[in-house]
């Protein structure tokens, strides 16, 4: 068994070292854990088949898909042009803009890198012109990118509750107050950073017109997260069928009333709507084979007793599963690590009496911090191409973030009222 073991561990990180696709060095490892453990390889292509036989996995195409709509489209800058007259006038005030902006905009996009392009796109060269540092600006908007995935509708949250049987429109609702206070606690970074560096300049007061005005010119993007998030929290719409209202609701506003989708964009938008699709669908599916021959090994049972033989205490034993989600995190993308851990660390936490909808915000808080650590941080990608700065600079500058959101995280796993309060 513990041969076995080690050929598919040493498989999977040597093909991830070689720069093997996610699903393909998934897979493969898969392939030599049943073959060298003289497994059936009909399990691996009846759990390809199986794997998307769940209703709430139709959510995910549903939301990548409207949310490249609303990238593309006149949402960004209108939820942008409304965060200036609100907060414009502050001092820092484009650094509060770039947060509020990707908070409102993780409540469209369910992604980490999907709002990081969009917002970063548009702040990151105001902020540089406005005299901020392009570095910090280009990292505060990469940070931001991150609430993308906190505040729901979230990729991750649906693939969580599809995996583990949690319900998804539960961790929704409890994503919310952790993703605001992730929020806040950038928002006061970069007020203190601008404030003590005098950087940014201060705009007018916009008056109570300019306000409603804005407001106005924003509603088809303000509708979105009352209609989604409002129809599941009411119990009209699962998670999946909100997100084809969420496809049809954004297709109609880009398409017949501001009327900023052409023929060739709107070709453009399926097309990477079903590249990431299928990524993410291929990385579920090799990531499902992958745990059917740890969980025939007992992996999860050798775990359990591994980490509960650290420690009695609750305190020691929340502490290791957060090192253990954190050092996944800089190696190895969140989906395959929620996919493949969840089940395996969810019986650890329900022993020191975690619920399953805290333990997927805790795991989701803390594996965020993975979009902003190399090697495999996709948010440092997206942010250093779209501030043009250097990928090593920024993620050292990004670490003051990552702190923050490992605190949140913590205080999630301590403080279980911080996500429960609400259901």
């Amino acid at each position: 068994m513990s041969s076995v073991l080690g050929v598919l561990f040493l498989s999977l990180i040597c093909l991830l070292l070689m720069g093997a696709p996610v699903a393909i060095a998934l897979g493969l490892s898969a392939l030599l854990g049943m073959y060298f453990g003289e497994m059936s390889f009909m399990l691996l292509i009846q759990r390809l088949y199986n794997t998307f036989d769940a209703f709430p996995l139709l959510a995910v195409p549903f939301f990548v898909l409207a949310g490249d709509i609303m990238q593309k489209g006149t949402i960004a800058n209108s939820l942008l042009g409304l965060c200036r007259t609100l907060i414009g006038h502050v001092r820092g005030g484009l650094g509060l803009i770039s947060v509020t902006t990707c908070l409102f905009y993780g409540a469209l996009s369910g992604s980490a890198p999907a709002t990081t392009a969009a917002v970063g796109g548009i702040m990151i060269p105001a902020m540089d012109k406005d005299g901020y540092p392009r570095l910090y600006a280009t990292a505060l908007n990469t940070a931001g990118g991150c609430l993308g995935v906190m505040i729901p509708p979230s990729v991750p949250l649906i693939l969580y509750g599809s995996t583990v049987g949690c319900s998804i429109s539960d961790l929704f609702i409890a994503g919310i107050v952790p993703g605001i206070l992730v929020g806040i606690c950038f928002m006061v970074m970069a007020y203190v950073s601008a404030c003590r560096n005098h950087w940014g300049t201060r705009q007018a007061r916009a008056s109570l017109w300019q306000k409603l005005k804005a407001t106005w010119d924003a509603r088809w993007a303000l509708m979105v997260p009352v209609i989604v998030l409002g129809g599941i929290y009411g119990g009209i719409l699962t998670p999946t069928e909100a997100g084809c209202v969420a496809v049809v609701y954004s297709l109609f506003v880009e398409a017949f009333i501001t009327r900023s989708l052409t023929w060739k964009k709107l070709y453009d938008i399926f097309f990477a709507s079903m590249r990431t699709t299928g990524a993410i669908f291929a990385i579920i599916a090799t990531a499902n084979a992958l745990s059917i021959v740890l969980v025939y090994y007992n992996t999860q049972e050798i775990l359990y007793n591994m980490i509960m033989g650290i420690s009695s205490s609750p305190i020691i034993i929340l502490l290791v599963i957060s090192a253990i989600l954190l050092f996944l995190g800089t190696f190895v993308e969140t989906a395959v690590i929620i996919l493949v851990m969840a089940p395996m660390l969810l019986p650890i936490a329900t022993a020191i009496d975690i619920t399953p909808v805290q333990f997927g915000i805790f795991m989701l808080v803390l594996l965020a911090t993975g979009f902003l650590t190399p090697p495999v941080g996709v948010n440092l990608f997206v942010g250093a191409s779209v501030g043009n700065v250097s990928f090593s600079k920024l993620s050292a500058q990004c670490l003051p973030f990552c702190g923050v959101m490992i605190l949140v995280g913590l205080a999630i796993g301590f403080f279980p009222k911080m996500v429960t309060f609400l259901l």
